[in-house]
């Protein structure tokens, strides 16, 4: 039994120095414009998943999804966010397939992340990304303001979806079907 642990022992000693010198020798490439494996993919995107619901406090926004807050929320977006994240035309970000993972393009794809989730996402950032940490740029009622444009862009009111249209050219996005349930937010879309 002590050969058989010491085996084992050893087998990992070995996997993880042979890992760390494939890495420290230059053999896992770096650049940031090639396309992420699906697996390297689902293990970061679990790994932050896991981290944010560790860490986040579960708080409401005490920033009320007004018309005028979400139009504000439009505006911190557009000067902070689009560059990466897509432009409100609809248009996909220039930079995204610069970026090691990409980042997700949320107007093409809104997430359907808990305000709590995104709003520390925001403030925080996520390490390793390019997604910085916003809270030492934005105030938090900025922050605050731009979650929940992000978390509402699919049932904005009236005022904010005439000032999108008039603003951008493009209508907002539409929520799906009302018979989609988004309420199970156990495992988030990687936003």
């Amino acid at each position: 039994m002590r050969s058989f642990i010491l085996g084992v022992v050893l087998t990992l000693a070995v996997l993880i120095l042979g890992g760390l010198g494939i890495a420290l020798l230059g053999f896992i490439p770096t650049n940031a414009n090639a396309t992420p494996p699906k697996l390297e993919t689902h293990l970061a995107m679990s790994a932050v998943d896991a981290s944010t619901d560790h860490h986040a406090a579960r708080i409401n926004s005490p920033v009320l999804p007004s018309p005028e807050n979400l139009i504000d929320g439009m505006k911190i977006y557009t000067m902070n966010c689009s560059g990466c994240h897509g432009t409100l035309d609809k248009k996909p970000s220039p930079l995204a397939s610069s970026f090691y993972p990409p980042p997700p393009q949320l107007i093409q794809d809104p997430p359907d992340d808990p305000e709590w989730f995104d709003y520390y996402t925001i403030r925080n950032g996520i390490r390793y990304t390019g997604m910085p940490a916003w809270d030492k740029a934005l105030s938090d009622q900025d922050i605050w303001k731009v979650t929940i444009f992000i978390t509402h862009m699919k049932k904005l009111p009236a005022a904010a979806q005439d000032y999108w249209k008039n603003a951008f050219g493009v209508p907002a996005p539409k929520a799906e079907s009302e018979h989609t349930d988004h309420a199970d937010h156990d495992e988030h879309e990687h936003h």
